[in-house]
């Protein structure tokens, strides 16, 4: 007989305080002196977390689905080990279990297996009598769960908590403390539930400070007294084993991205012989040296998927271990991770497979099957496990496990990854395998060249070619035309100094503009350039799934960012010239933005293929600042009437005005409604409304076409010069510059000789082996050229 004190804390559902009061409580018993022990009843990674910190030793999960009912009691007495007390935090509502069953591992059902005494935790701010007859209730539905007391939470004052305590006096359950509402007792939460402590800066100051609340608040003398009555259990406590081999080195991913393991993992792999060594997907450069094996378990990759896709060095070491047969087990986060992209940023790619967000989230118990002799286990090991994710992948070859008869995951001869967390104590043989597979390996090579170990950084959005193009360098970073402005323009812009004395009004500008584009007025909205445009358009609703095309012009991306929206990338690849599949957009993207041509690559996608993407409830939004740079403007969407459907236009670039801001958005009315709701008074000044009238003109239209064309030859010229060069050019290109892919180091010595160049890898999708270059005339081509030659 083994005797622990031990309270487990529970709510009537989920959302009234469980995780607060429970790691509140554990950090306040260990202020006052006592050693205690954190666990979770159920699956959950997060909760765990919160109670390492509160108790300084490891969070640990009880849960009869995952190791079975025998294994609830000894794994408890295993983690409680030389603890004075345990601090058991439940799951969801009291009664609430595995769905068609009779609350089978619900936390009445554990506590049962663990004789251990409930403490109910209570949100009271929405009532104050009725909470008597929840807690009534909840006492009374099952007279084998014994409520020992309560906690109140969230009450809204003394005169609140005290007729709640009042109506609970016939129940004869105690009032162990109250919380209230002001009283900062919360942690934040996430698409999957508590943002880990591991995420969380500021957690440990948390944990402190929800201690000294719960020792000012709550009885812990009551408490202790609860926990100190619940009887001995007879179960042994459980045993990973032990080994004294100094085996294999597993590589254990952690850090921020991958939070989500359980204690008896690294325990068990410790019995087999083996040395789990974590390293930190976004910070560390390299495996762990000798690592014969690879454990990426959950966590969040596509929050933090920029970071993970920056660290190259990792991913390219990851890449050849994993090719070179290094025994890998990846769960949920970890076989994103794996595979080729996670919303349009690029992972290890040892899998070919992607995966992106959605709004549904995946989320349950499930009964698992073998299909095939696998890294884990031999056809038809059946396994219980559970699923918790809100993304999909596209499908794998060979499935890693069945999952009540569907495929899921991907296994090969050394990988094994899939959405399915499986508890090892419940299924050593899965330890055991992957041990002894990391025993027969050979380690991980070691990383091999130089260029490899670079690390990418997460692009500067707000890096443009301004800054690449300082002053007495030959500019060809910035996109905006070198002709002469014309006298008409330069007359337009002139007059319009006369009105300045009064605020703009930019009617005028509108009715030219939609005349140009046969639109009604309402069709058309002029802004301060494509700037404004896209604070507009980040602004005007609240977007659930707004995605971004690229790689593009970086504004849009940053423009919703800085309005708290979570982008979604979607990243064209230079292998299919980068060119736009539309089905790659998210079929759950409300908001879809583009460019067209796209700024770099100078590719111009079919309108066709823009249509496509459009749908009841999206809206999408076409860039084309560049349009007028291509003879016919051949693909424009702007005579499109289509629901959702806006186009951006811009006349900084071929008139060389981007110092006096004029654009202007066409399209669904009702959109560009919302757009101008968001736009402050005379953002358009009086000269740009002059220019967007002189340059919507028919003279003006027909002066374009002639530059277009210009543009065109000029673009020829300087194509064949760099393929002449041995530079690979993105081809067809369509707009006023092309993109080049160029050895390491060529923009800097470019510079040095005189020359400014776009840089590339401040574009989501392109690294620093990539260069903008502006179309000038032939003479400048031909200087650059010249010097080029010397750069070979």
């Amino acid at each position: 007989m083994v005797r622990v004190p031990r309270v487990v804390v529970a709510a009537p559902a989920s959302g009234h305080g469980k995780t607060t009061v429970a790691t509140g409580l554990m950090a306040a018993l260990r202020r006052a002196g006592h050693i205690v022990s954190g666990h979770k009843i159920g699956p959950d990674y997060i909760d765990p977390g919160y109670h390492s910190l509160a108790t300084g030793r490891p969070g640990r999960n009880l849960d009869p689905h995952l190791v079975g009912e025998d294994l609830v009691a000894p794994l408890f007495l295993h983690g409680a080990a030389g603890a004075d007390i345990a601090v058991i935090e439940g799951v969801m509502g009291l009664y609430d279990g595995m769905i068609g069953t009779e609350g089978y591992a619900s936390t009445a059902h554990t506590a049962a297996l663990l004789s251990a005494p409930v403490i109910l935790v209570v949100d009271v701010s929405h009532a104050s009598r009725s909470i008597a007859a929840i807690v009534h209730g909840m006492a009374s539905y099952d007279r084998g769960t014994r409520i020992a007391g309560v906690i109140l939470n969230k009450a809204g004052s003394q005169r609140h908590s005290d007729e709640v305590i009042r109506a609970l006096e016939p129940t004869g359950i105690p009032v162990l403390g109250v919380l209230g509402r002001d009283d900062g007792v919360t942690v934040p939460s996430r698409h999957l539930g508590l943002v880990p402590a591991e995420e969380r800066d500021e957690a440990t100051a948390q944990v402190d400070r929800l201690a000294a609340r719960i020792a000012e608040r709550i009885d812990l003398t009551e408490i202790l007294g609860i926990a100190s009555a619940a009887p001995a259990l007879s179960a042994t406590p459980w045993s990973p084993g032990t080994s004294t081999e100094d085996g294999p080195v597993i590589a254990v991913a952690g850090g921020r991205a991958f939070t989500f393991r359980y204690t008896e993992t690294e325990e068990l792999l410790r019995a087999h012989g083996c040395r789990p060594v974590t390293f930190d997907p976004l910070r560390d450069e390299r495996l762990p040296a000798g690592a014969a094996g690879i454990y990426l378990g959950g966590g969040f990759p596509e929050v933090h998927a920029a970071d993970l896709a920056a660290n190259l060095p990792l991913r390219t070491h990851l890449r050849a271990a994993i090719a070179a047969g290094v025994p890998t087990v990846a769960e949920c986060a970890g076989l994103l991770y794996l595979g080729r992209e996670v919303d349009g940023h690029e992972m290890v790619g040892a899998l070919d497979t992607a995966a992106r967000m959605t709004p549904r989230l995946t989320l349950g118990y499930r009964t698992a099957i073998a299909p095939q002799d696998t890294l884990l286990a031999s056809a038809g090991t059946r396994v219980t496990g559970h699923e918790f994710h809100r993304t999909v992948i596209d499908s794998g070859s060979s499935a890693a496990w069945l999952l009540d008869g569907r495929p899921d995951g991907i296994a090969t001869a050394t990988v094994h990854a899939s959405y399915l967390h499986t508890h090892w104590a419940g299924h050593p043989d899965l330890a055991r395998r992957f041990a002894d597979a990391a025993r027969s390996a050979e380690p991980a090579p070691e990383p091999t060249s130089a260029p490899a170990r670079r690390r990418t950084p997460e692009p500067d959005l707000h890096h443009h070619g301004d800054r690449d193009a300082t002053e007495g360098l030959v500019d060809l970073a910035v996109n905006v035309s070198h002709r002469p402005r014309p006298a008409w323009l330069d007359d337009a812009l002139r007059a319009s100094l006369d009105d300045l004395a009064r605020y703009p009004d930019p009617s005028d500008a509108r009715a030219a503009l939609a005349d140009r584009h046969g639109r009604s007025v309402d069709e058309v909205l002029p802004t301060a350039g494509g700037a404004e445009a896209f604070t507009l358009i980040a602004r005007a609703r609240a977007w659930r799934k707004p995605v971004v095309v690229h790689p593009q012009f970086t504004e849009p991306e940053a423009a919703l960012l800085a309005a708290g929206h979570r982008v979604t990338r979607v990243v064209l690849r230079c292998d299919d010239g980068f060119v736009l599949d539309p089905g790659a957009v998210p079929e759950d993207a409300d908001l879809v933005i583009v460019g067209n041509p796209t700024n770099p690559t100078s590719v111009l996608h079919p309108a066709d293929t823009l249509l496509a993407l459009t749908r009841p409830g999206r809206v999408v939004v076409v860039d084309e600042a560049f349009m007028d740079a291509v003879p016919g403007e051949t693909e424009s969407l702007t005579g499109q009437l289509v629901p959702g459907l806006v186009v951006l236009r811009s006349l900084t670039k071929t008139w060389a005005i981007p110092g006096l801001r004029a654009g202007y958005v066409v399209g669904d009315a009702a959109v560009l409604a919302d757009f101008a709701a968001q736009q402050p008074p005379w953002s358009v000044s009086t000269p740009a409304g002059a220019a967007m009238i002189a340059c919507a003109s028919g003279d003006a239209v027909r002066e374009t076409e002639v530059i277009a064309q210009e543009i065109a030859g000029d673009r020829k010229v300087l194509v064949d010069a760099l393929t002449g060069l041995g530079i690979h050019v993105v081809s067809p290109a369509t707009a006023p510059f092309v993109l080049a892919e160029t050895p390491e180091g060529t923009r800097e010595r470019l510079r040095e000789k005189g020359f400014a160049l776009r840089r590339g890898d401040t574009f989501p999708g392109l690294g620093d082996d990539w260069v903008r270059i502006a179309v000038r005339d032939a003479a400048t081509t031909a200087t650059l050229v010249e010097a080029w030659r010397t750069i070979l």
